[in-house]
C-alpha cells in the first residue's frame, strides 16, 4: 500500500514537471527560430541600404565625368522608398514652377530631398553635388513654361466643356423630375374624379385601395417639393397608382360623366385662384399704402430734434442760389425721408459738378419738421437744398381749387395734393427756366448734365415713351382714357404714344406760353362731370402735354423695378435712372428683394436715428 502510494506521487509529480517544463521548451524553441529570422531580415535590409548607397556614390561619379551632359541621370528618383517624397515635394511646388518661382521651388526641393540624401549617404559632397544638379534640372523647367502654359490652358478648356455638359445634365434631369411631378398631380385629379363616383359611405376594396394610393403619392410629391426631385421610390409609387386607375377606369367606363366630374373640379380650382389673385392683389395694395414702423418712428424722432433748434439753426446755406437759372434745378414732391435721401444722395454722388446742382424738395407741414431735420443732419455736399411746405403757397387756395377733393379715389397716391402739384410747376418756381422733376421712388445712376441740353423743339415736355407693345412698361391711351366719349375722341389719337412720369425735363418758359396748366384745369373739371379717365395724373399728364411732349432714349429712365421681376441686369446697369413705378416700393417688406441693393446703398444705415429705429438693409 505504502509502495503504490509512492508511485502515484511519483507520476503525479511527473506530469506536473512535464506540464510546466514543455511550454518553456516549446516558447524557447520559437523564439530561436523568430531570432534567426529577424537576423536574416535585418542582414538583407543592410544589404539594400548599402546597395543604394552605392547606386547614389555610383550615379555622382558618372555625373561628375560626363561633362557634355546638362543634367543628372535621377535613377535615385526611381527607387522605391524616394519615389513618395519627390512627388510630395512636386505637388507641393507645381505652382511655383507654373507661376515662374524657381528660386523659391528650388529651395523646397532642397529642404525636401536634402535631408534624405543625407542618411542615405556618408559623402556629404557628393551628396551636396546631387542636390546642386537636381536643382539646375528644376530651374531648366522654366524653358519648358510656355508648352506647360499651353497645357493647362487646354486642361481649362476641358474642365469648362465638363461642366457645361454637367450643367446641360442637370438641366435635363431637372426637366424630367417636372414631368414625373406633372404626371403625379394627373394621377392624383384622376383617383379623386373616380372617388366622387362612389357614394359617400362607400367602403369598397377600389375605393379603399385608391385612397392608399392617394396618401402614398401625396406623399411623394411632398418630398419632391422638399428635395426638389422625386424620390426613388415614388417610380414604384407610380407604378400602383396607374393600375388603381386601370381598374378604376374598367370600373367606371363612362367617358361624359368623367369629363363632366373633370370640367367642374377645373372650375372650381379656377375660381380658387381667382379668389386667391383677387385677395393678394388686395393684401398688396393695402401694403403698398402703408407707412412702416421704422419710417414712422424716424420721423418723430428728427421732428423731436428738430423743435429743438434755434430759428437760425434751421436754415440751409447757399438759399441765394435758389432762383438761379444757370444752375441745375431738380424739383420732389414727396412726404417719405427716405425716399428723398436716396433721390439726393445718389444725383450728387454720380454728378460731375455737385456745386452747380439745387434740389428744390416740396412736403405737406406734417412732414416738413422732419425732412428739414434730415438734411440739416445729413448735408447734401457741395449742392444746394430747398425744402418748402404746400400750405407756403397762398396761390394754391385762392386761385385753384383742392386738387385731392375733385379727384374720385380711395386711394392716397392718387388724391394726394403733392401727387399733382407737378403741373403747378410754373407757379411754384417762377423764376426758372427749366427743370427736372423726379417722383421719390427714383435712383439716379449716371451724371445728369447733357439732359439740359436736349432740344425741346418748342415743346414743354422730355420723357421716355411706353408705347411699344414688347417692353412690359407698355401703356396705351385706351387704357386709361375714356376714348369712346365724343369729347376726348375728336381731340385725341387712341394710337398716340405714350410716355412715363418719373423723370421728366419741363421747358416751364413754353408752358407758361402755352397756359398749359389752365388746360389741366379745364380738364379736371370736365372729368367731374363724367368718367373720362381713371384716377392719378398720368392720363392727365398725356392729356394735358398732348403733341407738346419730345422722347427721351430708353436709357435715360428704366421703369418697372416695383412690379417687374423680369427686367434684365445690363438694362438696369446701363440706366440712367432708375424708376422703382408700381406697389412694391424698396422702402417696403414687399418691396423686389434683388432690386432693393440699388436703392438701399445711397442710405447710411449707420446713423444712430437709423439705428435707434431699426432701420436696416
Amino acid at each position: 500500500m505504502k509502495k503504490h502510494r509512492r508511485w502515484l506521487r511519483i507520476v503525479i509529480f511527473s506530469l506536473l514537471s512535464f506540464s510546466v517544463l514543455a511550454p518553456i521548451m516549446l516558447v524557447s524553441l520559437r523564439l530561436k527560430a523568430l531570432t534567426s529570422i529577424g537576423k536574416r531580415e535585418f542582414i538583407d535590409d543592410l544589404a539594400s541600404i548599402k546597395h543604394r548607397a552605392d547606386n547614389l556614390r555610383f550615379n555622382a561619379v558618372e555625373q561628375e565625368g560626363a561633362k557634355e551632359l546638362k543634367g543628372p541621370k535621377l535613377l535615385v528618383f526611381k527607387e522605391k522608398d524616394f519615389s513618395s517624397v519627390v512627388r510630395h515635394s512636386s505637388d507641393e511646388n507645381r505652382d511655383l514652377y507654373h507661376s515662374g518661382n524657381a528660386p523659391n521651388a528650388s529651395k523646397l526641393l532642397e529642404a525636401s530631398v536634402a535631408p534624405f540624401l543625407k542618411s542615405e549617404t556618408t559623402h556629404e559632397g557628393k551628396g551636396k553635388h546631387q542636390i546642386q544638379q537636381n536643382i539646375k534640372r528644376v530651374n531648366s523647367k522654366k524653358k519648358e513654361q510656355p508648352s506647360q502654359e499651353r497645357g493647362k490652358h487646354d486642361q481649362h478648356l476641358h474642365n469648362q466643356e465638363r461642366g457645361k455638359s454637367y450643367q446641360n445634365l442637370q438641366s435635363q434631369s431637372r426637366v424630367l423630375a417636372d414631368e414625373n411631378i406633372k404626371r403625379v398631380r394627373d394621377q392624383l385629379i384622376r383617383a379623386k374624379a373616380y372617388l366622387s363616383f362612389a357614394p359617400p359611405s362607400s367602403n369598397s376594396r377600389l375605393m379603399k385601395e385608391l385612397r392608399t394610393r392617394i396618401k402614398e403619392v401625396e406623399q411623394a410629391v411632398g418630398d419632391a417639393c422638399k428635395d426638389s426631385d422625386l424620390p426613388r421610390s415614388a417610380s414604384q409609387k407610380m407604378k400602383a397608382m396607374e393600375a388603381s386607375l386601370s381598374k378604376a377606369s374598367r370600373a367606371y367606363p363612362h367617358c361624359s360623366q368623367m369629363a363632366t366630374k373633370l370640367r367642374s373640379m377645373a372650375y372650381n380650382a379656377e375660381e380658387q385662384i381667382r379668389v386667391q389673385k383677387n385677395q393678394e392683389s388686395y393684401l398688396v395694395q393695402l401694403a403698398g399704402r402703408t407707412t412702416p414702423k421704422g419710417l414712422h418712428c424716424l420721423s418723430m424722432r428728427l421732428i423731436a430734434e428738430y423743435f429743438f433748434l434755434q430759428p437760425e439753426e434751421r436754415k440751409f446755406p447757399n438759399q441765394q442760389k435758389l432762383n438761379d437759372p444757370n444752375l441745375y434745378h431738380y424739383a420732389i414732391f414727396s412726404d417719405n425721408i427716405l425716399a428723398c435721401a436716396v433721390v439726393v444722395n445718389s444725383t450728387i454722388s454720380s454728378a460731375k459738378e455737385p456745386e452747380k446742382i439745387v434740389f428744390h424738395v416740396v412736403t405737406d407741414s406734417l412732414n416738413l419738421p422732419a425732412i428739414s431735420m434730415w438734411f440739416l443732419l445729413n448735408p447734401p455736399g457741395k449742392a444746394t437744398i430747398h425744402i418748402q411746405s404746400i400750405e407756403n403757397f397762398d396761390w394754391l387756395s385762392t386761385k385753384y381749387n383742392s386738387t385731392s377733393e375733385e379727384q374720385k379715389s380711395n386711394d392716397p397716391r392718387y388724391t394726394s395734393v403733392l401727387n399733382h402739384l407737378r403741373f403747378y410747376l410754373p407757379d411754384i418756381f417762377p423764376a426758372l427756366n427749366k427743370i427736372v422733376l423726379f417722383d421719390h421712388d427714383v435712383v439716379v445712376q449716371r451724371d445728369l448734365t447733357e439732359i439740359w441740353s436736349v432740344d425741346m423743339k418748342g415743346k414743354v415736355n422730355a420723357a421716355v415713351e411706353t408705347c411699344l407693345e414688347s417692353e412690359a412698361s407698355y401703356r396705351a391711351m385706351h387704357m386709361f382714357v375714356n376714348l369712346s366719349d365724343p369729347f376726348l375722341e375728336k381731340r385725341f389719337d387712341a394710337n398716340a404714344c405714350t410716355w412715363a412720369f418719373g423723370m421728366n425735363l419741363f421747358e416751364l418758359q413754353e408752358w407758361r406760353r402755352k397756359n398749359l396748366t389752365g388746360l389741366y384745369r379745364d380738364y379736371v373739371q370736365l372729368g367731374l362731370k363724367r368718367p373720362l379717365w381713371k384716377a392719378g395724373s398720368l392720363p392727365l399728364g398725356w392729356i394735358t402735354f398732348y403733341n407738346q411732349t419730345v422722347a427721351l432714349e430708353k436709357r435715360w429712365h428704366t421703369l418697372g423695378l416695383g412690379y417687374n421681376t423680369g427686367l434684365s441686369s445690363s438694362d438696369i446697369e446701363h440706366a440712367t435712372v432708375l424708376h422703382y413705378d408700381g406697389v412694391m416700393k424698396p422702402w417696403l417688406e414687399i418691396g423686389i428683394a434683388k432690386y432693393k441693393g440699388y436703392w438701399s446703398k445711397h442710405l447710411q444705415y449707420d446713423q444712430p436715428y437709423m439705428q435707434q429705429c431699426n432701420i436696416n438693409e
